[in-house]
């Protein structure tokens, strides 16, 4: 934290600190409970924001329009959900703040407008229904195992190193990802973790986002202007993310002109091309359109499930029962064979591991709030009225902690309460109550291709090799657009087959 920093959060703590006494300051007390923990613990900011809809029936209105035109409601509630993404989800919009706030996407259809999104949604989701897509993306998740996750940890075994888990999971699902969408390999993750630009450029891009969700306009815009605070970084990673990314496009582009593709591989930009010369559409083979939706797949691909994965090794380190039933299900469904890779059938049958996961992103969900703006009046079914000056946030880090949604265990690591009982199956839990991937419109397409690479991940893992989590180091989240671990995931890691 810098000095200016530092000096500011002081200056509000002590305004903060007169004024409940005060009555020139006409804030809201649940606003007053929340500002200390936004500027000095802003790790403790979901916990806090938790608490607030717990004694407040799950939905509170922090009253700022005094000062910013704008109210913000926040909500847990399920039928608040249900009403806002998908009852009436074509009156509550992203809004003109989100789509500032993520400009460096340029022509990303997520940043546009229900009418236009849909358009356009036909075309860069259709890639999720192709058999060519299901067959690249198995073959690449164990290309990527065997060539690089298995050698770097079996490199840290031998050496003994502490390894920090969440880069680790960073640079496999940035490289995963890549030679799925581009057919490039950036290759981010190799013995001795080489510097990786694109990777750095997209962490630094991520904290700004957030920075620019929690700050006024008018403030960031004068840090990026000061270029001081987060918007420092924004120019430079910016100019990496768009020129590697535009490479990878113009290399595409070259290729599909000469002919020189190969035919039997996929990638999900070879795809788009293909399919922009059948429909004729000139929009389609644009750079711009198509970087800004690689940029899109990138970041969906590479920061949830990184950090999801990295929750569940810090959650079973906590939970040593649950990881042996993990380890009794993969001994059950895997050969004992050293460096044994998983196919389709047998990720299918790691049912307890699939509920570990679900139960991890129930209690750290990587996309901690969900943002909507009214364009119009509304009562929600809580019977808070809303309008344009109003800016909702759906809190599904709240929503996996409370009592009336999951019971009084609801702080608790438990995979079991995803499991049908006696059936062995998995459990269906509506998305107005569990937000891990999104719901309405905007659900993740994606949602079938991330469980089975995070669980062939985490079995590869845990097939081979013993993850001891370091003891004694601090476990919070950190303050960025995913729901990230601050200060990562130190572990030790030692093989299982010397």
């Amino acid at each position: 934290m810098g000095y200016m920093e530092i000096f500011v959060a002081i200056i509000l703590a002590l305004l903060l600190f007169l004024a409940p006494q005060n009555r020139l300051f006409p804030w809201n007390w649940p606003l007053i409970k929340l500002m200390p923990t936004l500027y000095l613990k802003s790790h403790e900011l979901y916990d806090k924001i938790t608490q607030i809809l717990i004694e407040n029936n799950s939905t509170i209105v922090f009253k700022t329009s005094w000062f910013t035109k704008t109210d913000i409601l926040v909500t847990s509630d399920p039928a608040n959900v249900q009403h806002i993404l998908n009852l009436r989800y074509s009156i509550y919009q992203r809004g003109s703040e989100f789509r500032k706030a993520f400009d460096f996407f340029g022509d990303a259809i997520f940043l546009k407008d229900i009418e236009e999104w849909k358009e356009e949604k036909k075309f860069t989701h259709a890639f999720y229904k192709e058999n060519q897509f299901h067959k690249s993306y198995l073959k690449v998740i164990h290309q990527t195992l065997e060539k690089s996750l298995i050698p770097v940890l079996d490199h840290m075994s031998h050496q003994s190193q502490v390894l920090d888990m969440q880069i680790l999971f960073n640079r496999y699902m940035l490289d995963t990802t890549c030679l799925l969408v581009t057919g490039s390999d950036p290759g981010s993750l190799r013995i001795g973790f080489p510097k990786s630009p694109l990777l750095d450029a997209m962490d630094d891009m991520a904290e700004v986002v957030f920075c620019r969700h929690i700050l006024p306009e008018r403030v960031w815009k004068l840090q990026r202007w000061l270029g001081i605070g987060k918007e420092k970084k924004t120019a430079k990673a910016c100019n990496i993310l768009n020129q590697t990314i535009t490479d990878y496009v113009y290399e595409k582009q070259e290729l599909a002109a000469k002919n020189q593709e190969n035919g039997d591989d996929f990638d999900v930009l070879k795809f788009y091309l293909s399919k922009a010369a059948a429909k004729g559409s000139m929009k389609y083979t644009e750079k711009g359109f198509l970087a800004a939706n690689v940029m899109t797949l990138l970041y969906a691909g590479r920061d949830t499930s990184a950090a999801l994965l990295t929750w569940f090794f810090y959650l079973i380190s906590r939970n040593p029962l649950a990881e042996k039933k993990i380890l009794a299900e993969i001994r059950q469904n895997f050969p004992p064979q050293k460096h044994f890779l998983p196919n389709a059938e047998e990720l299918s049958k790691l049912i307890y591991l699939h509920c570990a996961l679900c139960e991890s992103l129930r209690l750290f969900p990587t996309t901690p709030v969900v943002i909507r703006e009214p364009i119009k009046e509304d009562v929600l079914p809580s019977g808070h009225k809303v309008d344009e000056n109003t800016k909702i946030i759906l809190c599904s880090y709240a929503m996996g902690r409370m009592p009336e949604i999951w019971g009084e265990d609801c702080k608790e690591f438990k995979p079991e309460r995803w499991m049908l009982a006696g059936k062995g199956g998995i459990k269906h839990v509506g998305s107005n109550r569990f937000l891990g991937f999104g719901s309405g419109p905007w659900a993740c397409p994606g949602k079938e291709f991330a469980f089975t690479r995070m669980k062939a991940v985490a079995a590869t893992i845990l097939h081979n090799f013993n993850v001891e989590v370091v003891q004694g180091q601090t476990v919070c989240p950190g303050v960025s657009a995913v729901l990230t671990v601050k200060h990562g995931l130190k572990a030790i890691v030692s093989s299982k087959w010397i």
